[in-house]
């Protein structure tokens, strides 16, 4: 599992968007027995705190020790440094597996040896992340030819499993029929910048060239703005859930 977003970490934290509310019921709907959760790189623990309300014990681990010190405390929810791919957590513990924006980055045989290893028979796995967010068309041309052709050779590898709504990445488990998200926002102009300066390509570029890409479109970006405030941005969720040793 890589690790691009210990620089930085109160960044990702003020900036990165979270999930609906309506994730979470949904979640809480379909899982039965509540006593256990694991949430696989939980960065700064967005999601933990989203499932202590629903759980009795919220497991959170992550590589990165400077995201679980933004992370907020809980007294239900116990973080570890701990690699996806291999836990001392004990055999058959979870009702729940959650990634969130994060499984692209794991050795997937072995992140899901241990899936099968830690959690219970008929529990399940959550895999979540969002892909490209849309604005307006205008702004949308505009960040679309940052992604793909100012800091497109930048992004790593498994970023390509995003643009193919994790539809292509390997799901060895008894799949659900999913509902739809949408996450909306109405973000300022400055919190799309910062949003876009948490880009790992754009860490990559910056490391690579000693220059912000992100300067190269922010007066662009301003103008098409304009006089408002906020504007609407909108991230498609990507959702897939699976039963983990189905009975």
């Amino acid at each position: 599992m890589k690790d691009n977003f210990s620089s930085k970490s109160n960044e990702y934290l003020k900036y990165r968007p979270t999930y609906p509310i309506e994730l979470y019921s949904y979640i809480d709907s379909i899982i039965v027995n509540k006593s256990a959760v694991w949430d696989c790189g939980t960065g700064n623990g967005q999601v933990a705190m989203e499932l202590s309300p629903i759980f009795e014990k919220v497991y959170a681990t992550d590589i990165s020790q400077s995201q679980l010190e933004q992370a907020p405390k809980e007294k239900n929810i116990e973080y570890s440094i701990q690699r996806a791919e291999k836990t001392n957590f004990c055999n058959d513990l979870f009702d729940l597996i959650v990634v969130a924006q994060a499984i692209h980055w794991f050795d997937f045989e072995k992140f899901y040896m241990e899936v099968n290893r830690t959690g219970k028979p008929n529990s399940y796995i959550v895999v979540i992340g969002y892909g490209l967010h849309r604005i307006n068309p205008d702004i949308d041309k505009v960040i679309l030819e940052f992604y793909k052709n100012i800091i497109g050779n930048y992004w790593d590898i498994e970023r390509k499993y995003l643009d193919e709504n994790y539809q292509t990445i390997p799901f060895p488990f008894q799949e659900m029929e999913v509902p739809q998200f949408k996450n909306s926002y109405n973000w300022s102009f400055e919190h799309l910048i910062g949003y876009l300066r948490t880009w790992s390509a754009v860490k990559h570029y910056i490391k690579a060239k000693q220059q912000d890409p992100v300067d190269l479109i922010e007066n662009r970006i301003k103008e098409l703005w304009g006089e408002e405030s906020t504007l609407a941005v909108d991230f498609p969720l990507l959702l897939r859930i699976g039963k983990v040793k189905p009975i």
